[in-house]
């Protein structure tokens, strides 16, 4: 599949500041490894580095979605969201998307749950989503890689985001907020799911 357009959402979280859900992910993170990796072999690749990621407003991070998606041609669009933006691509989805914007898949890993959202990121917490809006965003069912001890989602994403808005599950136990800090740095599964989209993930 080369030459197609990936686009990665970052938002990693910091277990000392839980109100920092939208720090730019550390270069040993697993979004950036897998960034690398595919443009090492000449993929395309967009990762955003979102604004004020001390006090990220959706209306922002979505004008620079757009923006991003702008840029993406007519190949294959894959979308990877980690922690806080998966809320940004549910509420995008929700409120704004464009037809031309669509994606063709979407990943989401680690979404946090509502107990993790203090008045700093209180503009994306998860509230009224929209299972249709989500599901129309992209053409494959969007796949959900989460945890069952994640501190960031104590209420369960498994049940929260993916029974509820029937997401595509992979339920990767033990795996906390998978982020450098449980030992996510490289992950040889999510590269492979970018190249063989029905491959289940696994730590």
């Amino acid at each position: 599949m080369n030459g197609s357009p990936r686009i990665y959402d970052h938002a990693c979280a910091s277990r000392a500041a839980p109100a920092r859900l939208a720090e730019p992910p550390p270069p040993d993170h697993w979004q950036f490894w897998l960034a690398e990796r595919l443009r090492s072999r000449g993929e395309p690749v967009l990762y955003p580095q979102m604004p004020d990621p001390d006090e990220p407003r959706y209306e922002r991070w979505a004008e620079v979605l757009h923006g991003e998606l702008s840029m993406l041609g007519d190949a294959e669009r894959v979308v990877v969201c980690h922690s806080l933006s998966c809320l940004l691509w549910s509420h995008f989805a929700s409120r704004e998307l464009r037809q031309e914007e669509r994606a063709d898949r979407v990943l989401f890993v680690a979404p946090p749950g509502p107990s993790a959202f203090v008045p700093a990121v209180a503009s994306f917490r998860p509230e009224r989503l929209d299972a249709g809006a989500l599901a129309y965003s992209a053409r494959r069912p969007i796949r959900l890689a989460c945890s069952d001890n994640d501190p960031y989602c104590p209420e369960g994403a498994m049940g929260f985001y993916g029974e509820a808005l029937g997401l595509d599950t992979d339920l990767l136990p033990g795996t906390g907020h998978l982020d450098v800090e449980a030992g996510f740095g490289p992950w040889p599964a999510v590269a492979a799911w970018i190249d063989e989209p029905d491959r289940r993930l696994t730590p």
